[in-house]
């Protein structure tokens, strides 16, 4: 049960939804936008959800199987390029405040702490363009929040996910 997250990343495995990676991938940006339960299992962190009860919680044992497994560091990389193209092709998160603004940063967050700072500051790029080229309406906290989650980790995340 402990590398249920790991084996959903690496493609055998299934979400709390019964659902393969392969599926949501193949959702489209209204299903994307639309479902709740996905981005904690494609994008795991060390701390619960408080939007989505039961969604799986990083450990340390599993991360560090998800940083040595190739076929998982691939599931991760998959999920950032969909989730790359949501936010490239709609503009709906493209205003003050939106739920996709916390998507994003447990996407930075997921990815410094499980690639590396420079997965989390290719996404954090793209993002920022996609948010100039709109004519910067994205509230100012929500651009903090994202570039403290490129370039920081805190005490108890580093603990939990340290190599």
């Amino acid at each position: 049960m402990s590398d249920r997250i790991h084996a959903f990343l690496a493609g055998h495995g299934r979400d709390g939804a019964g659902r393969r990676l392969a599926d949501v991938l193949a959702f489209d940006d209204a299903r994307i936008e639309g479902v709740h339960d996905f981005i904690q299992w494609c994008f795991p962190l060390p701390e619960a959800s408080r939007v989505v009860p039961g969604a799986p919680v990083l450990t340390q044992a599993e991360a560090e199987a998800i940083r040595a497994d190739p076929a998982a560091l691939d599931g991760l990389r998959a999920a950032t390029a969909r989730m790359a193209r949501f936010y490239e092709a709609t503009d709906g998160w493209l205003r003050a405040y939106d739920h996709n603004h916390l998507r994003i940063t447990r996407i930075l967050t997921a990815l410094r702490d499980l690639i590396g700072r420079d997965a989390a500051r290719d996404f954090h790029e793209a993002v920022m363009r996609r948010v100039q080229a709109a004519g910067s309406p994205v509230n100012p906290d929500s651009l903090v929040f994202w570039q403290r989650a490129v370039e920081s980790a805190d005490c108890a995340r580093e603990r939990i996910l340290s190599s």
